[in-house]
């Protein structure tokens, strides 16, 4: 039996994938997405939904009981059932006949099964009854996402850890976990088990959400203290066991940790090493440079979206980066020109200096563009503006004990925003403003008339414009 033609073979239907081919559907391009798993992703199932449902019911209980009034009305503990059951509403039971019907509905076909390469533009796909051969006629897109890296550590293995997919799909909580990692994943899922009552202890090495602004490590690290949590900065560890009941960690400084379960969030590695990539004379198990189209180089028509390619490893970079692509093959497609302009339809040029995020701790951190020392090695010559958001009137408003900074990277040169970061409650919501503002380049004269409405945090921006408005120190 021949293989089936499409104008476009999608690999991974998460929501990268199934971006790309929603995009090139819509463009009246013939479109397969194939999968091995959920349609809908690691996002949907394992990572973004499941976590932040898991992190939601302790958050909204603490901030009921940091305000006066709402505290008297709290009278019982944590329904930690009640919790997992929510997450399990929310996964839709790890179900993914809703998405399966929205390709229906889009006009895209759906090959369940492991695709491999077996030549320019040729997969063929491992299904429950066989091998389905496919063929695009212009164009394949990888969207198969990374995976928890295990670090090598003597018999780490051995004691089967939890990675980020464990945690988040749990019927229930430990009575204590060690999460190796201090990053992003780390953080959120100690917040996450600590509010459910399970004793954690964080392993981090270099210390924690290296990266962003030092302040965002130290104010999580206190809330997490807080929270009864065990933070272990600037030891590793260098042994794993298990005994009956538990695991035990030896450190690098002589001490040790046990607990019944561990945690490994200490990086992510590229799905690509089975998709027999050597038969296009890709190397297997590494990630894909691409282009700003998401264009793999050297090939005229193999993209590679979405974390595969290790350019911004967030789900809303990877949707984003999904439209430019999607866009971007149907132009090509037509044999129309690419728009390559800096803010083109077919181009993911936000991905170098632009990137929001998010750190659904408590306190939220949320940041975009440079910080302080990133702009500093980029050679920018740039201002540093702090901010207590305790001091805003909206922060009063909010509770009793408000705790939060803010932090605005100006180029002086350019006269514009091109870093903030944000750490406090529901700062992820203040976020889309500061993007806004430096994706679209408004001067700093300019933002002196985006008047933010009082009392609410957002008269930070004020306060920034305010501290700008006077000498440097």
């Amino acid at each position: 039996m021949g293989a089936q033609e499409y104008d476009v073979i999608v690999i991974g239907a998460g929501a990268v994938g199934e971006n790309v081919a929603d995009r090139t559907a819509q463009a009246g391009l013939s479109t397969v997405i194939v999968e091995a798993e959920l349609v809908g992703g690691e996002c949907s199932y394992w990572a973004c939904m499941p976590s932040k449902a898991l992190l939601r019911p302790a958050s909204a209980l603490r901030a009921a009981r940091a305000v006066d009034g709402a505290a008297a009305a709290v009278t019982g503990d944590l329904d930690v059932a009640g919790v997992f059951g929510r997450r399990d509403a929310i996964v839709h039971g790890w179900d993914d006949g809703s998405q399966v019907r929205w390709l229906e509905k889009t006009g895209i076909d759906l090959v369940r099964g492991h695709a491999r390469f077996t030549g320019p533009k040729a997969i063929a796909v491992s299904t429950d009854t066989g091998v389905t051969l496919l063929r695009a006629r212009h164009a394949v897109a990888v969207c198969t996402g990374s995976a928890a890296l295990l670090p090598d550590i003597p018999g780490l293995a051995g004691i089967e850890p939890w990675t980020s997919r464990d945690a988040t799909s749990a019927k229930s909580a430990p009575a204590s976990l060690a999460v190796l990692g201090g990053g992003v994943v780390g953080t959120e899922l100690a917040t996450a088990y600590a509010g459910f009552g399970t004793k954690v202890t964080v392993i981090a090495r270099s210390g924690l959400l290296r990266g962003l602004e030092p302040f965002a490590g130290e104010m999580v690290d206190a809330s997490l203290r807080a929270l009864g949590v065990t933070v272990r900065a600037g030891v590793e560890v260098s042994e794993a066991h298990r005994t009956e009941k538990n695991a035990v960690l030896a450190l690098s400084d002589g001490g040790r940790v046990v607990a019944e379960q561990v945690l490994v969030a200490t990086g992510r590695v590229p799905r690509t090493m089975d998709l027999a990539l050597e038969a296009i004379s890709q190397p297997p198990g590494e990630w894909l440079e691409v282009d700003d189209t998401l264009r793999v180089a050297g090939t005229d028509w193999l993209y590679a979206v979405g974390d595969v390619n290790h350019r911004a490893l967030f789900t809303h970079q990877g949707k984003y980066q999904a439209r430019a692509a999607g866009d971007a093959i149907a132009a090509r497609a037509r044999g129309s020109r690419v728009d390559d302009r800096p803010w083109g339809a077919h181009v993911a040029t936000a991905d170098h200096d632009a990137v929001p995020q998010v750190v659904f701790t408590e306190p939220e951190i949320a940041s975009v563009g440079f910080t302080a020392d990133s702009a500093q090695k980029a050679g920018r010559r740039v201002r540093v503006l702090d901010y207590d958001l305790a001091w805003l009137a909206g922060a009063t408003t909010h509770a009793d004990r408000y705790e939060g900074r803010a932090r605005a990277i100006v180029d002086e040169d350019r006269g514009t925003l091109i870093g903030a970061t944000f750490a406090g409650p529901d700062v992820a919501e203040l976020l889309h403003a500061a993007t806004v503002a430096i994706v679209g380049e408004v001067p700093i004269d300019r933002l002196w008339h985006a008047v933010p409405p009082y009392p609410t945090v957002s008269e930070v921006w004020l306060r920034w414009l305010e501290e700008y408005g006077r000498p440097a120190a």
